[in-house]
């Protein structure tokens, strides 16, 4: 990451590539025991939030990541009652998640306690939902959560992680994806944020094949625009237990159960199209 006195710059590593926005101020910045967190104004992004450097939320487009982290996912459950985020911190992806009115109970498990305290004083619309009688705000590791997780806890389990490096790489490894298959209930779906299509084509073929060998019978991936993280272009894998992911509750999704701004039957659709490049690597 790079600042001078009006941009913010991210550097894409290997990429040759980087983002810049311009700011009007840096608000806040601290070191947890884990990340250095910053949170910046800029003047056509809205709020901004940085963790090591590296984009995490903008005011302007975390809309698109955190309904299509969700939604699908809930959507494709045919009765989602009890769910698990892991990580999440800003509370964007558990607000969406408890529009859902079949949800029951939704347990959030975030590893950094800072990550969740700062969102609730400078992204506060993302944490409308933290005091929802359904919601409950853990701080702990969510691998270990999910190693200790009863069997059949779960219908389905969101990873809203970080990139695949540090404290978050063993949220992509196969032992990881066992026990949130063994957490899960039958017809449960996991589903993780997978990196940019472009960049890390690499790590969503090694995702699906982990899920696959963990015991999920299918998996899928969901590509989605995201302006703000690498290439601009980024994707979610699911995995099945029993359930066939192709197909998803075309009536709730073209009735608006609630209120969305990119989710939809036909975005939900169109997600899961793959591009050839994936579907054939040889070419």
């Amino acid at each position: 990451m790079a600042l001078d006195t009006s941009w913010y710059t991210e550097e894409w590593a290997g990429q040759g590539a980087a983002i810049s926005l311009k700011i009007r101020d840096k608000v806040h910045d601290e070191q947890s025991t884990y990340q250095r967190i910053e949170i910046y104004e800029t003047e056509t992004f809205g709020t901004l939030m940085t963790l090591d450097g590296l984009v995490m939320v903008t005011d302007r487009d975390n809309f698109v990541y955190h309904e299509m982290m969700s939604h699908p996912a809930l959507f494709t459950h045919p009765d989602p009652r009890r769910v698990l985020v892991i990580g999440g911190g800003d509370c964007g992806t558990l607000h969406e998640v408890l529009k859902h009115p079949t949800v029951e109970l939704a347990e959030q498990v975030e590893l950094d306690e800072r990550v969740t305290r700062a969102s609730e004083k400078f992204f506060p619309e993302l944490c409308e939902s933290n005091n929802d009688r359904r919601a409950r705000l853990h701080f702990a590791d969510g691998i270990q959560w999910v190693a200790d997780a009863p069997p059949g806890t779960y219908d389905v389990i969101i990873v809203d992680s970080t990139d695949p490096v540090g404290p978050a790489a063993g949220l992509f490894s196969e032992t990881f994806y066992q026990n949130c298959f063994r957490a899960l209930r039958p017809r449960g779906i996991v589903v993780g944020q997978s990196e940019s299509p472009l960049f890390h084509a690499d790590l969503i073929r090694s995702m699906q094949r982990s899920l696959k060998a963990a015991g999920f019978g299918e998996a899928a991936t969901l590509f989605f625009p995201q302006c703000t993280y690498p290439s601009g272009w980024w994707s979610a894998t699911m995995g099945g237990k029993n359930i066939t992911l192709a197909n998803f509750r075309n009536s709730d999704t073209a009735a608006g159960m609630f209120a969305t701004r990119y989710y939809n039957q036909p975005i939900h659709a169109a997600a899961l199209a793959s591009p050839e490049f994936l579907r054939h690597p040889e070419k």
